[in-house]
């Protein structure tokens, strides 16, 4: 499972490394929505929902699907300016200026992708124009709760009103709690996109991708970038450019942008405290699967506390040498036990510290 940017031709000039500040905001807005998410914000949180008007939590609470459910592409309008070359704007009123470009059916389509009704990588009709589709993002709203019907009701009915909402909404955000925010945010930002855009130019996007996250891996013909996600999607530069937004707030979300049509942008966490290199998803699957088995299960048992040979387990589980093997071999594909040589004896042992990680990897890689 996986996130593919085919970019066969880019050139590198057409690589930003620019940060948005309404993409920062959707975070932000994520982060108040989902503290669980984010528990190294706990302080700017509390802080900022203690001061928070009641009336603009109030209408912070009647779209919060846009940034709780999913992280809306309303908020990167950038990408979907025509001619694929758009990059963010430097305050809150540059990137609503470009949301501004956007046509009403970008803007509803976009807005409407936590109904799940519309193909995202893939290009399809219009949800004002065809009146199946339209019917269809009404029931699945529905189905999410009589505030997300609501909206899309008004959404569908008026695009140009639930614009100028939009607007006064993030206007309203940034004049409240996030314009202090972004004051603070923005120098580390601007600072992070400065050293990729310098690993770009002096080593190459292959080096730039790798500190951009671990997540990331460019082919060897340096056409396709694969994102480690447990979602999957596809999409091309084509003629645009590739976008990358460091956050400050969004870990450990790693979000990628691959709307057809619009350019790709990946939005990534800098400052996070991810390990220098967590499990792909895959070998976290593998992991996982590993330590479902209820025979393997009473083998860590033992071998959590000590080391041990083949054959001292197979007497304890009452089992055959080979059988053991063939469950220490499933552990130690997943990266579970270690092993060492006493002489003529072999040695497994739990690799304890991996296990304990074995939560925040999950978390890590389902919210990734």
């Amino acid at each position: 499972m996986s996130v593919r940017i085919d970019i066969a031709g880019l050139r590198p000039e057409r690589v930003a490394v620019v940060p948005s500040p309404l993409a920062e905001l959707c975070m932000a807005l994520h982060a108040l929505a989902e503290p669980g998410h984010h528990p190294g914000l706990q302080a700017w949180v509390t802080g900022v929902t203690a001061r928070l008007d009641p009336h603009l939590a109030d209408r912070m609470c009647e779209a919060d699907f846009l940034w709780r459910t999913t992280f809306s592409d309303l908020f990167m309008p950038f990408a979907g300016v025509p001619g694929g070359t758009a990059i963010p704007g430097a305050s809150i009123g540059e990137d609503l200026d470009l949301l501004d470009k956007l046509t009403d059916e970008q803007f509803v389509d976009a807005a409407l992708e936590f109904t799940c009704a519309l193909p995202y990588g893939a290009r399809g009709p219009s949800v004002l124009s065809d009146a199946a589709l339209r019917r269809r993002a009404l029931e699945l709203a529905a189905s999410r709760g009589p505030r997300q019907v609501r909206f899309a009701e008004r959404l569908l009915a008026d695009p140009p009103r639930i614009r100028a909402w939009f607007r006064q909404f993030v206007e309203d955000c940034d004049e409240a709690f996030f314009a202090d925010t972004w004051e603070r945010l923005r120098h580390q930002l601007a600072a992070d996109g400065r050293h990729k855009t310098d690993l770009l130019r002096r080593k190459g996007l292959a080096e730039a991708l790798a500190a951009v996250s671990p997540a990331l891996t460019l082919d060897e013909t340096g056409s396709r970038i694969t994102v480690d996600k447990l979602g999957t999607g596809h999409t091309t530069t084509g003629e645009g450019s590739l976008l990358l937004l460091p956050t400050s707030l969004g870990w450990p979300h790693l979000s990628v942008l691959h709307r057809y049509g619009w350019q790709p942008a990946l939005h990534y966490p800098v400052g996070s405290p991810e390990l220098a290199a967590p499990p792909s998803v895959e070998q976290l699957a593998l992991r996982m699967t590993a330590l479902s088995h209820p025979v393997r299960m009473r083998l860590c048992r033992h071998l959590a506390r000590s080391a041990h040979t083949t054959s001292e387990l197979a007497q304890v589980h009452g089992m055959t040498a080979p059988e053991i093997s063939r469950h220490l071999g499933v552990l130690k594909k997943a990266g579970l036990i270690t092993t060492r040589r006493r002489g003529r004896y072999v040695l497994h042992q739990l690799d304890v510290t991996v296990v304990a990680r074995l939560g925040s990897d999950f978390l890590e890689g389902i919210l990734r």
